[in-house]
């Protein structure tokens, strides 16, 4: 396998851990674009977000897609975000297998919800926020070459499954 895994999927479906554990059995090298970005910019995503907004952010976001998918044997982590754009999706599957991770909007709320530098939860209501981004995104997530739910599931079993699932469309 040296075609990269690609992790989508709304924010607190499990992506960073999952893609750490990946990275490892599979001896890859694990890029989260958010933190890629991050350094790049030199500011975190949620300062990216509050000075400039969110259509810069995914323009830069697509830039850093465009350089990290011109590798191979990675597992690339993205922001919840990185599938609204079907450039994104383009370029992400032309060298990797696109694998969405899901959960339900009360699970990921209650993973996500002690964590600051979520900007886009930042609201009076995040469960409400959580619901409409899911339902709003559902037609790209859909896009991914699999999915996986990760609920009721440790993360090393999300990878185990991703593995086996990968392997057997090679």
């Amino acid at each position: 396998m040296s075609k990269n895994i690609v992790l989508t999927g709304f924010m607190g479906a499990g992506k960073t851990e999952v893609g750490r554990i990946l990275a490892r059995r599979l001896g890859y090298a694990l890029v989260d674009v958010d933190d890629e970005i991050e350094k790049e910019q030199g500011m975190k995503i949620s300062d990216i977000f509050s000075r400039f907004g969110e259509p810069a952010f995914r323009d830069i976001e697509s830039a850093m897609i465009n350089r990290l998918s011109q590798g191979a044997s990675m597992v690339i982590s993205t922001g919840g975000g990185a599938v609204l754009r079907q450039e994104n999706i383009d370029r992400l599957r032309s060298k990797g297998v696109i694998v969405c991770l899901t959960a339900s909007a009360e699970t990921i709320f209650r993973r996500t919800k002690r964590n600051n530098d979520r900007p886009l939860l930042k609201v009076e209501d995040p469960l409400g926020k959580i619901k409409e981004l899911l339902a709003s995104r559902q037609h790209c997530y859909e896009k991914a070459d699999m999915s996986v739910d990760t609920e009721e599931k440790t993360p090393s079993e999300v990878a185990g499954e991703i593995i086996e699932r990968v392997a057997k469309r090679a």
